[in-house]
């Protein structure tokens, strides 16, 4: 049923029902971000959804008033504020850094999508920080470097363990060669 402005009015068991998957939206998701997607086209938005699907993403619009229920969370202080005008959610379970990469390309490509606030991991992530959280490397990445930063001082400690053996080695050998 349409209203004066000729949008949809939904009923209010919809309403409930909308508010309570969003609930669990963002108690599955340790990680999602607010966007502000007001000039983005109806084709925009759905090329931003296609990329996002396929990287296993979620981009969701909903009602501001609809998401402030379902967020009575520890959150809600923090991101009450933010739920003005249209906003978008960005949900993402396992790589935040490549959901913040996706949406960095896609706002300098447009220049139209904004990042508003977000929940990164379960901490509170204000606009400005989105930039460095973006430019980060994927957990896989970070993991990896961190592996080797445990591991390079043991390395070092067996290469130079290792060189005097390997130098008396080589005196043997060049003495054997000259008899």
């Amino acid at each position: 049923m349409r209203n004066r402005r000729g949008t949809v009015n939904i009923t209010r068991e919809k309403k409930i029902e909308r508010v309570e998957e969003l609930k669990q939206k963002f108690e599955e998701f340790p990680t999602f971000y607010l966007l502000d997607f007001n000039k983005l086209t109806v084709a925009q938005a759905s090329d931003l959804r296609r990329r996002l699907r396929e990287k296993n993403f979620t981009f969701q619009v909903i009602k501001n008033r609809l998401a402030l229920r379902a967020l009575k969370t520890d959150y809600y202080e923090h991101l009450k504020d933010y739920f003005q005008g249209p906003t978008a959610i960005a949900f993402a379970a396992e790589d935040p850094v490549g959901l913040a990469r996706i949406l960095k390309e896609y706002a300098k490509e447009t220049k139209l999508l904004r990042f508003k606030a977000g929940i990164l991991e379960g901490l509170y992530l204000e606009a400005e920080r989105f930039e460095e959280i973006a430019n980060l490397g994927s957990k896989q990445e970070l993991l990896a470097k961190f592996g080797y930063l445990l591991a390079y001082p043991l390395i070092k400690f067996y290469q130079t363990w290792q060189a005097p053996l390997v130098t008396f080695g080589q005196l043997l050998s060049q003495l054997k060669s000259k008899k």
